[in-house]
């Protein structure tokens, strides 16, 4: 028997890049998930739940479209002293984010869950530790400068294999779940089920 088709659940350009580069054949296909509706009903939720929901959510809602597809869905939030941080809505927030994060230690919680015929199959969570280094304003400033409008692409206004990286002191984590998508479980996963080649 064929093995299902491949679909990312997303329109990041980031999780696209990272399957594309394993080598992976796929399609991609923005969930269009309500985010904000989803984090209201899981509200209560420890922080590595919510992120799986939302990538559980992602890959069911494809999924329900697509059936014979398998559907790859992921997500990300960052936590920090207590606070969930969402993606900056403009620089200011970015400035902001920034400054609350500066001189601690966050985590970035990612899921990626897979779902067939609509329903899901195969779920995953894991978690990174970074700790951002105490930069100066003037460093914020050259920074934000920099990178520009790319800062509201990611949770904590970071890309770590750009400028980003010169942010942190501290690194405790996998590379890929940083990015937003536990890759080496994911890559075996989808080889148990034959949809990757062993």
């Amino acid at each position: 028997m064929a093995a299902s088709p491949l679909l990312l659940a997303s329109g990041s350009a980031v999780r696209a890049t990272l399957l594309r580069n394993a080598g992976l054949h796929f399609r991609a296909r923005d969930s269009r998930v309500d985010e904000d509706a989803v984090k209201k009903r899981f509200a209560g939720s420890d922080t590595d739940t919510l992120a799986l929901k939302l990538a559980e959510e992602k890959a069911q809602v494809v999924s329900q479209a697509e059936p014979a597809a398998l559907v790859i869905g992921a997500d990300q939030i960052l936590s920090c002293c207590g606070e969930r941080y969402d993606k900056p809505r403009d620089m200011d927030e970015a400035r902001a984010n920034l400054k609350k994060l500066r001189a601690r230690d966050h985590i970035l919680h990612s899921g990626v869950a897979l779902a067939l015929n609509g329903a899901i199959v195969w779920r995953h969570s894991d978690r990174a530790h970074l700790a951002m280094r105490d930069f100066s304003d003037d460093f914020l400033d050259l920074y934000l400068a920099t990178v520009g409008d790319k800062v509201r692409s990611s949770v904590g206004c970071y890309q770590l294999e750009g400028p980003g990286i010169q942010l942190f002191d501290r690194i405790d984590g996998d590379y890929f779940t940083i990015l937003g998508l536990p890759l080496l479980p994911l890559l075996a996963e989808l080889r148990r089920r034959k949809a990757v080649t062993a």
